[in-house]
């Protein structure tokens, strides 16, 4: 099992490259056979696998086989643990605002 951090870790490193970014977002459409990726690229073929592979490895996608193609897709829960570190610094600045507005609203009456 993976850590919560490494996780973290994973998904942010993954999200960190333009070109995984663009990949996320031509899955977010709909799946597609690695060739498909690399045709809307302006990289190689070689170069969208060794992408994929990270993103795989990140739990961010995941592919099936079909024949001799593997079909990539988004794994919608493999964003959670990010998304739970993020909110965690949003939580916190909507307390902060909350602590900030009361203090106002306090020294107005």
């Amino acid at each position: 099992m993976v850590t919560n951090d490494l996780q973290v870790d994973r998904v942010l490193d993954a999200l960190g490259h333009r070109t995984r970014r663009d990949i996320l977002a031509l899955l977010k459409a709909s799946a597609l056979p690695v060739g498909d990726i690399a045709a809307r690229l302006p990289i190689s073929r070689p170069a969208v696998s060794k992408h994929l592979r990270i993103l795989e490895n990140a739990g961010l996608v995941e592919y099936t086989s079909s024949g001799t193609r593997n079909i990539f897709r988004l794994r919608s829960n493999g964003f959670d643990a990010a998304r739970a570190y993020l909110e965690s610094f949003w939580d916190e600045a909507l307390a902060q605002f909350q602590r900030v507005a009361e203090g106002q609203e306090g020294a107005e009456q």
